[in-house]
């Protein structure tokens, strides 16, 4: 059973879809959060969880006070069980502090080349299956849809090797969990000309 770890909504249960998702096990996803709660990266973040599966990196955020949390999972049945989870995390939020939940039923190259939002905190769990050069367009396109103070979290298997990451994306750092490997990036800020005094 997934379960939402912490939060307004801590202990509820989420539904998963039955095939073509790999869930974040509870242990990462608490270890996850327990890292980014230590860096204030969660509360009034507005969060992007691409490859979403049963939403529940994205849905987590929205649990520990995201402002905003957007979903995108292209698989049609998955998408649908990211709308009821975020519909039972969204009916047991505080009324005074309800966050925002989108589901984008769509590809991640897809609905990031039509967004024009940003985004302080991204969950990236693609499919093992999925190519590292796949995985690096993606983030290549997800770069202009960052803030300066973004946080990428990308999780992959451990035997997949690290990715050539795009030029303005910074490894932070690399920490395994048993077979899943999550690796921590930043936004690359490009250095700025001393202003005159």
């Amino acid at each position: 059973m997934t379960r939402i770890v912490a939060g307004f909504a801590g202990s509820l249960g989420l539904q998963v879809p039955k095939s073509g998702t790999r869930p974040t096990s509870d242990r990462v996803r608490e270890a996850i959060f327990s890292a980014l709660e230590s860096r204030d990266a969660i509360r009034y973040a507005r969060v992007l969880d691409l490859f979403a599966g049963s939403g529940a990196l994205g849905l987590e955020a929205a649990s520990r006070g995201a402002s905003t949390v957007t979903l995108v999972e292209r698989g049609s049945a998955a998408a649908a069980i990211c709308r009821r989870n975020a519909a039972a995390v969204l009916q047991a939020a505080p009324a005074a502090a309800k966050p925002t939940i989108d589901v984008a039923a769509t590809t991640v190259q897809s609905f990031l080349a039509a967004s024009t939002a940003e985004f302080d905190l991204v969950f990236v769990d693609p499919p093992y299956e999925l190519s590292d050069d796949e995985l690096v367009h993606a983030l290549k396109t997800l770069e202009p849809r960052l803030s300066a103070e973004a946080i990428v979290c990308v999780e992959r298997s451990t035997r997949s090797g690290e990715p050539d990451w795009p030029a303005g994306l910074l490894l932070d750092r690399r920490k395994d969990y048993g077979e899943t490997a999550v690796w921590w990036l930043s936004v690359d800020q490009p250095l700025r000309p001393s202003q005159p005094t």
